[in-house]
């Protein structure tokens, strides 16, 4: 009996504990490890996280304090043969019952979460083409025609150059994916969550970015020689700074000299630096040696 009770102020212990937390705001609370997400679907990745932590933490903290407990106080203390019980039907139920419903609650909110965050109901104001190469990036805004070809303007990058995704903030964006070769994936960590670029699939996603900034971003699939290198980055800016840097970019046509230096005139148009300021071209040596 005496064992019962203590079992039983335990769990009421771990129950406050677990009540008194919520009465904190997600901002209040440890993101163990994540970044600050930029989308709303970000941050429902990291208050999933969140709370997945702090439940296992719970868990854990109450499988710990039982353990500890039995070897304290209930140890072997003299040659006495201690009494032996061969059913505890109610004690079985209960820990048959609790690791069910433990599961079927993080199950519960890991699908509505999963759910929210591939929602692509909603009508995109800029369509970005992402295209995965070994090992590099091209962006294609579809929504802007080149008008001396006709064609989406677009970006791309080379060994010495990183590619720029330019996305305006408060706007729905949809990111259409393809790759020309292998597995790759699109990852910025600060949208908490990746997409893999498969060779044949078309993959979209579609994001809302609240926040100003430049972001690394990243290919998150082992894909070769050179997958360390295949970095890009994003930034972030108003939407009337968008609309300057693809109206920038459309104003050269392939066999203009300045053709291979738009990304950076475009940039240096609405005072951004033209290069990369999260990530840099690694000093990759891809020449052959002899010994001797």
């Amino acid at each position: 009996m005496r064992r019962v009770q203590r079992v039983t102020r335990l769990a009421g212990i771990a129950a406050l504990l677990a009540l008194a937390a919520t009465g904190c705001s997600w901002n209040d609370l440890p993101r163990f490890g994540w970044p600050s997400g930029i989308t709303p679907q970000g941050e429902r990745m990291l208050h999933l996280w969140i709370a997945s932590c702090i439940a296992a933490l719970a868990i854990g903290v109450l499988v710990w304090g039982l353990m500890f407990w039995t070897i304290a106080f209930d140890r072997k203390k003299d040659d006495r043969v201690p009494k032996q019980t061969k059913y505890n039907l109610p004690l079985e139920l209960t820990y048959t019952f609790v690791p069910l419903v433990i599961i079927a609650v993080l199950f519960y909110f890991t699908a509505i979460t999963e759910n929210y965050v591939n929602d692509n109901s909603k009508k995109a104001a800029v369509t970005v083409h992402t295209v995965a190469f070994k090992w590099n990036w091209a962006f294609r805004y579809d929504n802007v025609i080149n008008p001396n070809t006709g064609q989406p303007v677009d970006t791309v990058g080379s060994a010495t150059t990183i590619p720029i995704l330019v996305l305006p903030v408060n706007k729905v964006i949809r990111i259409d994916e393809e790759s020309r070769d292998v597995i790759h994936s699109f990852w910025v960590p600060e949208l908490l969550f990746k997409r893999d670029v498969i060779p044949g699939l078309h993959n979209y996603f579609q994001i809302t970015i609240t926040k100003k900034g430049a972001y690394v971003g990243r290919c998150a699939e082992l894909c070769g020689t050179y997958h360390s290198d295949m970095n890009f980055e994003l930034r972030t800016v108003s939407f009337s700074d968008y609309q300057k840097y693809t109206t920038t970019l459309a104003a050269y046509q392939p066999g203009d000299p300045q053709y291979n230096n738009r990304q950076a005139i475009a940039l240096a148009a609405i005072g951004l630096p033209t290069h990369a300021v999260t990530t840099h071209p690694l000093p990759t040596e891809r020449t052959e040696r002899h010994a001797g």
